[in-house]
């Protein structure tokens, strides 16, 4: 495959189309042609509302202005995701964004924090923690630190309404030379030789030609999967979840700065606040709960108004073998799925378009950067998907039956070795492509109380008065500097206010 001069098609629209035809716009034209294929009469899944922060880079990238993006899409902004019920049924925690306690020493805060712990002074971890102090009080400022500073940075993505950041990426990429194609594939036309894709064929006979084609038809798998067989790697016996619920409802004060995960007798409830509305969805395994009792159950459980009919998403979790095909890269749904939990669906999409950009423009694509594009996707969702294993086996939710299932399934090796890992020393160790960090790990593991045997010993160099001391000073510091930031609601209201017919249109 050939993609000096490429022309670029990208089948299917939404989130992951646009976001793609957006990127390509902006690095690969001109000098080179994209084409986007999309069908009014196929609907797009549109629940991706909930990001993390790298969601700024993909934007900063596109040299994006975020005011003007917030409006656009009804945005609000996100510190971090509050769990809740997920270790015991009446106990929370949250997984924020940014630096986890302050340095006092060469370990990581957690060490220090479990001495202080065992000595009967540290209070619980999200005390220590910048953005969960903030996003608990419902605060949210853009806040820069000069040199020197030692309080932490307030690192932060966004929800959105993702059909209107889809429309928004729309008006973009138009506008930089991407050409849009109204219409319904209906057939695929392939090289003789090769076995390439040299063309998809439309409902009214137009024929669209192309050197590469980027499939973003969600669940399909249009090209990578129903016309080059991919093949698909099921996760269900680790993610039995495989229903979904969604439903919007009118807004209500205070418009808080996080996402809620909500852990229910069968899988879970989201909950995502946006500047018009919020978003809701009930995630549950089909084996343990119907979908009329699970759409029931959502609606009974909304802060406002419901605003539209609940509609049911239907998946299996997993990954397509490979997400690169002779010359089809398949992002977003196209290429797997694994559910919101963490909000990394959007963040797999431009993850997926980062590879794709690092292939263009070029000579000719080899099978070893093929086979390099598949491994590092692989690598990447396969992190991702353990991660995510770790919020159901971690549970205590005795005497449910989902809940005693998921908690007692064999787990991948690779979760079993970093969780006995943490227990026997209070270490983690993930690698340097993988999505969440230690501090994220450390975060879910302590909040669904896996907690270390021991803790570094070289903790204990420090004196116990100075690590009260410390304790105190951390917090008090975080709890002074959230207090002086503006409600998160007003801010947002006074920075980027959406537009009254943005609000109608959504």
């Amino acid at each position: 495959m050939d993609v000096r001069l490429p022309h670029i098609v990208v089948v299917g629209g939404g989130t992951a189309g646009w976001m793609t035809a957006a990127a390509l716009a902006r690095f690969c034209l001109p000098g080179g042609k994209v084409t986007l294929v999309e069908s009014d009469e196929i609907g797009t899944v549109g629940v991706g509302e909930a990001t993390i922060p790298a969601i700024q880079q993909f934007n900063q990238a596109l040299e994006i202005d975020e005011a003007e993006f917030v409006a656009a899409t009804g945005g609000t902004y996100k510190l971090g995701i509050a769990f809740q019920g997920w270790g015991k049924p009446d106990e929370g925690y949250v997984h924020a964004f940014g630096q986890v306690g302050r340095g006092i020493g060469l370990l990581p805060f957690h060490h220090y924090w479990l001495r202080g712990r065992a000595l009967g002074y540290a209070k619980p971890f999200g005390h220590y923690l910048f953005n969960t102090v903030v996003l608990a009080g419902n605060r949210f400022a853009h806040v820069t630190r000069a040199d020197g500073n030692p309080l932490p940075p307030l690192p932060y993505a966004f929800h959105f309404d993702a059909s209107l950041y889809a429309r928004f990426l729309r008006s973009y990429a138009e506008e930089r030379g991407v050409v849009r194609l109204e219409g319904r594939i209906t057939g695929v036309e392939r090289h003789g030789e090769s076995g390439d894709i040299a063309a998809v064929l439309l409902a009214d006979g137009t024929r669209v030609a192309g050197n590469l084609f980027v499939d973003c038809s969600g669940f399909r798998g249009l090209l990578i999967e129903q016309e080059l067989q991919a093949g698909y790697e099921d996760w269900t016996h680790w993610l039995p979840c495989d229903r979904a619920v969604a439903v919007p409802c009118s807004s209500v004060q205070p418009v808080t700065p996080y996402t809620m995960a909500t852990a229910r007798k069968v899988g879970w409830q989201w909950r995502i606040p946006l500047q018009h509305r919020i978003g809701n969805g009930r995630v549950f395994s089909s084996e343990f709960l119907s979908e009329d009792e699970a759409a029931s159950e959502l609606l009974r459980n909304l802060d406002g108004k419901p605003a539209a009919e609940p509609r049911t998403l239907r998946f299996t979790t997993g990954k397509r073998r490979k997400a690169f095909v002779r010359n089809v890269v398949a992002i977003g749904l196209s290429s797997g799925f694994i559910e919101p939990l963490e909000s990394t669906s959007i963040h797999l999409i431009q993850t997926g378009i980062n590879r794709l950009l690092e292939l263009l423009p070029g000579g000719p694509v080899s099978d070893r950067a093929r086979d390099d594009f598949n491994a590092r996707f692989d690598r990447e969702i396969e992190s991702i998907r353990d991660f995510v294993i770790l919020h159901y086996h971690a549970n205590q939710r005795v005497g449910e039956p989902f809940w005693d299932m998921v908690r007692a399934m064999q787990l991948p090796d690779s979760l079993q070795h970093r969780i006995e890992l943490f227990r026997a020393t209070g270490n983690v160790a993930p690698s340097l492509d993988e999505l969440f960090d230690q501090r994220g790990w450390v975060q879910v593991l302590i909040g669904q109380n896996i907690m270390p045997e021991r803790w570094h010993p070289l903790a204990n160099q420090v004196e116990e008065a100075r690590l009260a001391e410390f304790f105190d000073l951390t917090e008090g510091a975080y709890i002074q500097e959230a207090a002086r930031m503006p409600d998160h609601g007003q801010f947002v209201a006074h920075f980027a206010p959406m537009k009254t017919m943005m609000k109608q249109a959504s």
